[in-house]
């Protein structure tokens, strides 16, 4: 059955012959297919810093029909550009908030292995499964300290002999976040996940999902990748108690897919801002963003209408 599946997509397949069009001639069909454009040297300059097939995911949403191109009434150039911009600047917020949160995780990550099992005990197998994965992640951390060039790392390696690696408060500091999240994955003793966990008052299998979302996420905006009208694949499941009451001001709705869109993170994110700082000014700047493009639809993003009325986008006097 599938080699006839195979059969049937090659023989509707053909060979690519497309020829590489200049930013004038990029333009041209933008308009021949409907896009309305007031200044067009500008759009030609917009065109020639950022691809255009970076921008054409911000336009796949005004675009009547797909097959063949052509854009509902009244689109501008214009209008695409805007949410591109917004999406950038708002990747920098998130950025800005992922930091903080992935510094407080791997704080308390070295604190509670320490104090529980001993400054090395992500040498020891018997704290972390299965035994395959932590062979892997331990290889994986010491090339991550053969290559770092941190003061403390140097100065471990000058002064002991003994462990062959520093203890976990330094060498979680050259962890990525992705290994970070694999490390805490992999963590046996459920009392230690347990702590961890609940120093940000999340259940610790949750708190194993939000990892792995927040590192996707992450991983999403380093790469300046987009966030508006983007669909998750590694998602954020809905909480049963614990964050307590965050679960009710999260859009989980799958009928529009905005269980896989950005609002829910951007609620769990200011739920951990929250959680880590004494106060900040994360939460007004977020929210003067996206009030500051009102003709953006936030829905792209999985916003309900009412979100404004929810208790976590209230700013704190």
């Amino acid at each position: 059955m599938q080699a006839i599946t195979s059969m049937c997509r090659s023989c509707r397949m053909k060979a690519f012959n497309k020829l590489p069009k200049t930013f004038s001639e990029q333009l041209e069909i933008l308009k021949s297919r409907g896009m309305l454009v007031s200044d067009e040297q500008k759009a030609i300059f917009h065109l020639a810093q950022v691809n255009y097939y970076r921008l054409g995911a911000y336009w796949l949403p005004f675009e009547q029909t797909h097959s063949p191109h052509c854009f509902k009434a009244n689109t501008h150039f214009e209008q695409v550009w805007e949410i591109y911009v917004f999406d950038r600047e708002l990747r920098l917020l998130v950025l800005d908030a992922i930091e903080r949160i992935e510094v407080a995780i791997r704080t308390r990550f070295a604190y509670e292995l320490a104090h529980r099992h001993g400054a090395h005990a992500f040498m020891h197998p018997q704290y972390f499964k299965p035994l395959f994965r932590w062979e892997k992640l331990l290889e994986s951390l010491e090339g991550e300290i053969d290559r770092a060039d941190e003061v403390f790392i140097e100065h471990y390696q000058r002064t002991y002999d003994q462990p062959a690696l520093p203890p976990i408060w330094a060498t979680c500091e050259v962890m990525s976040f992705g290994q970070l999240s694999k490390w805490y994955q992999s963590l046996a003793p459920k009392q230690t996940r347990t702590a961890i966990s609940s120093h940000f008052d999340c259940d610790e299998k949750q708190f194993e999902g939000l990892l792995q979302h927040l590192v996707y996420l992450r991983n999403t905006c380093a790469h300046h990748s987009r966030l508006w009208n983007r669909k998750f694949t590694k998602t954020i499941a809905k909480p049963r108690n614990k964050p307590l009451g965050l679960a009710q001001q999260c859009n989980f709705d799958q009928t529009t897919s905005a269980d896989r869109k950005l609002y829910n993170s951007l609620v769990f994110l200011l739920y951990f801002m929250d959680k880590i700082t004494l106060q900040h000014t994360w939460r007004q700047r977020l929210i003067d963003h996206l009030l500051s493009h009102k003709n953006i639809s936030k829905a792209y993003m999985g916003f309900p209408e009412d979100w404004q009325t929810y208790p976590i986008w209230q700013i704190k006097q």
